[in-house]
C-alpha cells in the first residue's frame, strides 16, 4: 500500500495488461482516515476493451506510515450514480 494519500489508486495490471483502469480521483477527505471516490473502466477480456465507465468510494486507515483499505462501495451504474446525486443535492437544498 501506499504511504501517501496522492499514490493510491484502483487500478490493476495483471501480466502486463491492464484489467483495470483508474480514468480519475477525487480525494474527499485526508488524514488517518481517507475517503476517495474512482472513476475506472474494467477490461473486458472477450471482447478485447475496455468496459463502459464505473465508479467506487474507498476508505483507507492509515496505520504504521501505511494507507490500508478498510471498506468500498462500488456505485453498480449510472443511473445508480444518478440516484446519489440525486438524493444529496434534495438534502443539501433543505440547509
Amino acid at each position: 500500500m501506499a504511504s501517501d494519500v496522492n499514490d493510491l489508486t484502483v487500478q490493476y495490471e495483471e501480466d502486463g495488461l491492464v484489467t483495470v483502469k483508474e480514468l480519475d480521483k477525487v480525494i474527499l477527505s485526508k488524514g488517518a482516515w481517507s475517503t476517495i471516490i474512482y472513476r475506472y473502466q474494467d477490461w473486458d477480456r472477450r471482447k478485447e476493451q475496455y468496459g463502459p465507465d464505473k465508479f467506487t468510494i474507498r476508505r483507507y486507515q492509515k496505520r504504521n506510515g501505511e494507507y490500508l483499505p478498510k471498506s468500498k462501495f462500488n456505485i453498480s451504474s449510472r443511473d445508480q450514480a444518478r440516484a446519489i446525486i440525486n438524493a444529496l443535492e434534495g438534502w443539501l437544498a433543505e440547509d
